[in-house]
């Protein structure tokens, strides 16, 4: 509990420099590109796209419900994608932040807790634009903006800490064993297909017990708090308070695990090089 503590004291005491650093490191990474930053938008499109034409069209999914009312497909796949892609980003950059600038580290005076999260907001802010372009989506779809929309700043809250907790175990992992990030690629990549992002967990109602296990991956709350804010079907983290007490018990276990590894090792980072 006392390294989750200096954690969090060393993310309040140089938010100023994590937000710079974000805002260049989000810049640094497409200045090659003719379309600078605005690949980080135009990518996640694509592969909506790719996703709606395949489970969409060639697959035919029917309508969701949200609420009691039909949700087309394109729409409610839309609510949970764009989430599920700042997660996944955040991850995978998140788990190889450190090790991959070790050499600028040595030569730096700033904790090492600092990179994780300054990785995390970088693609916070191609979220945010994510979002207008969901929300003016969705004033075209019909589904307009509504008061459940002021739950989103807590999802959205809930999210950051959650994958700020994992990328503090995942960067100290992937800085000692490389193949560890590896592995974690893959295994995200499977979960897409397990927490409600491409298909409604609901045709599990047939198997309550699976269904239940699903329920348990912190990405499912998020993504369908997400969905009951877009639609404005219900204060999601109020009706589902149980899963809101769980969600909230793994993001502090997985804090206070990510930050006694991350104290313990980083002194011995450098080592690695």
């Amino acid at each position: 509990m006392k390294s989750a503590w200096k954690v969090i004291k060393e993310q309040i005491d140089h938010f100023y420099l994590v937000r710079r650093l974000s805002v260049y490191e989000l810049k640094s990474k497409n200045k090659n590109n003719y379309l600078g930053t605005a690949w980080e938008l135009i990518n996640p499109l694509i592969q909506i796209m790719i996703y709606w034409f395949v489970f969409g069209l060639l697959l035919s999914r029917d309508d969701v419900t949200m609420g009691g009312e039909p949700v087309p497909f394109i729409a409610w796949l839309i609510g949970g994608f764009f989430l599920w892609t700042f997660c996944f980003q955040s991850i995978i950059l998140g788990s190889k932040s450190i090790y991959t600038r070790l050499r600028m580290l040595s030569k730096m005076n700033f904790p090492m807790s600092v990179i994780p999260s300054y990785t995390i907001f970088s693609q916070l802010y191609v979220h945010f634009a994510t979002i207008v372009v969901a929300v003016i989506l969705y004033q075209i779809m019909g589904f307009y903006i509504n008061i459940y929309y002021l739950q989103l700043i807590y999802f959205l809250f809930s999210a950051i800490c959650l994958l700020f907790a994992i990328s503090l175990i995942t960067s100290t992992i992937s800085t000692i064993v490389r193949d560890f990030h590896l592995l974690l690629n893959s295994v995200l990549r499977m979960l897409i297909y397990v927490s409600g992002v491409l298909w409604p967990l609901s045709k599990l109602e047939a198997f309550p017990r699976l269904l239940n296990i699903m329920q348990l991956n912190p990405l499912y709350y998020l993504i369908e708090g997400y969905r009951a804010a877009f639609f404005g079907t219900e204060w999601y983290f109020i009706t589902h308070w149980e899963l809101t007490i769980y969600y909230w018990i793994i993001v502090l276990l997985l804090l206070i695990i990510g930050a006694s590894m991350h104290v313990r090792f980083r002194r011995h980072f450098i080592d690695f090089l």
